[in-house]
């Protein structure tokens, strides 16, 4: 056991002997109950319905390697390097962001209409980007940049009105009782013995110290519970009482997991991992029933999620605003990643994408903010989004100026949004036809408003 895993052991002890949480459940097996969201819980998830545009952020030690000249790697990069514990530890020495600025982030991110952020307070590293009391093994106590990026991000946040949610990560290659291992950490030079229990209750206390030190926040987006899908512990996660704590302490804030399946109870939304509801081109959404719940897809802006020195495969705007219309038209928010820079810039080919899906969305935001997925489903052609009885058709492939869309509702008038050209609309055969529209020629998406009877 290294230094820094001793003491995380010990600090973990001293909070629970303090009363950080409630003694440990007896060890078994669980489904979680069912649950029942208060006033606040629901509104929330209004609230996340509407907003339809989020900022991920993979941030962390990780970051300073920059995948190593490897286009695949970022902050896998502990795992697939095969890089033990020990040795990954020294790279919190030289985590020095002094460029870092929250509010220029934040002002940069609601800029390009984003109505919240996602930040990993902790990764699979299992280093915390946050001051926690129970580990030394974060970016306080642990790095010469000695500051709590995620209190000054929170209080940004607060000042700009937009919402911070924190990425927490239930998988850790780096605390020693992180035991049985599941899929991966098999190389991180740790002893072979842990007390899974123990590493439970050093997570909720984590968790505790993110909903108790920065305020009221959006909520907690879980991953790595897939680790031990295919071990004896996949039931052994106590997600129930982990779940019943965070919303004990933050009613409102929302909890979603992204473990690929349909919701467990407790949960607030589901949430896709670079597929549209419905898709499974990355092979993540093989077993993930879409639920009634709310829904998002989170996206990468290259191929990494942490920063990579070598990933210039940038989306453009054009990929970008169809997939964020795309989501919308499935009645989902899209999650779109960036992973900061080791100094603490966000990286400037991101900033200048972002500046332009800001400039869209100032035009065509209606369309999209406070919207559900529309009355026909997508198709190669695009989807519709709605708000009350104004449908917005969004077209996103080339038409010849005429297109019927399977409805039976009727229209009083139909209209292009941006400049408001009238179209002319027809009921067809159970259908409705648009026709005498514009070419779509360079247009990312050509958005009919339609207003309805």
């Amino acid at each position: 056991m290294t230094r820094i895993a001793r003491r995380v052991a010990a600090w973990a002890a001293i909070a629970l002997s303090c009363g950080a949480l409630p003694c440990a459940a007896p060890v078994r097996a669980e489904t979680p109950a069912s649950y029942t969201p208060v006033a606040a819980n629901l509104a929330a998830r209004e609230w996340f319905q509407d907003a339809k545009f989020g900022i991920f952020l993979h941030w962390g030690l990780y970051s300073e390697l920059g995948g190593s000249g490897s286009p695949g790697l970022a902050e896998w990069i502990m795992q697939e390097n095969k890089i033990p514990a020990a040795k990954y530890e020294r790279l919190a020495r030289f985590f020095n962001p002094t460029k870092f600025d929250a509010d220029a982030w934040v002002r940069s991110f609601k800029d390009a209409g984003a109505r919240y952020i996602v930040i990993t307070s902790k990764h699979h590293d299992g280093f915390a980007m946050f001051d926690s009391k129970v580990s030394p093994y974060n970016v306080v106590k642990a790095t010469p940049f000695a500051r709590d990026p995620i209190a000054e991000l929170a209080a940004a946040c607060r000042r700009q009105g937009v919402k911070l949610f924190f990425y927490y990560s239930q998988l850790d290659w780096h605390h020693p009782d992180y035991f049985p291992r599941g899929r991966t950490g098999h190389t991180t030079g740790r002893p072979e013995a842990g007390d899974w229990d123990r590493y439970l209750d050093y997570q909720d206390a984590q968790l505790r110290e993110l909903l108790t030190q920065y305020g009221p926040i959006g909520g907690i987006w879980f991953d790595g519970w897939w680790d031990q899908e295919e071990t004896p512990l996949r039931d052994r996660w106590r997600i129930e009482r982990t779940y019943r704590l965070i919303h004990a302490l933050q009613p409102a804030a929302l909890i979603v997991n992204n473990h690929h399946h349909a919701p467990f109870p407790g949960e607030d939304y589901q949430t896709f991992e670079r597929d549209l509801p419905g898709q499974n081109t990355m092979g993540y959404s093989g077993t993930a029933t879409i639920g009634r719940l709310p829904l998002e897809m989170s996206e990468t802006m290259n191929g990494s999620w942490g920063f990579n020195l070598v990933d210039d495969k940038f989306k453009s705007p054009e990929t970008l605003i169809r997939t964020l219309a795309g989501a919308a038209g499935r009645n989902a928010n899209l999650l779109l990643n960036t992973g900061p820079m080791p100094n603490g810039e966000i990286q400037p080919e991101n900033l200048a994408t972002l500046h332009t899906i800001g400039a869209w969305l100032k035009t065509n935001g209606q369309s999209i903010y406070g919207t559900r997925g529309g009355p026909v489903p997508p198709g190669d052609w695009g989807v519709t989004t709605q708000r009350g009885k104004t449908v917005y058709v969004h077209l996103m492939r080339e038409h010849g100026g005429r297109i019927a869309l399977p409805m039976t509702a009727k229209v009083a008038s139909a209209r292009l949004l941006d400049g408001g050209a009238p179209v002319t609309v027809a009921a067809r055969r159970g259908a409705v036809e648009l026709s005498g529209l514009p070419p779509l020629g360079d247009g990312w998406d050509q958005i009919v408003e339609l207003r309805m009877r």
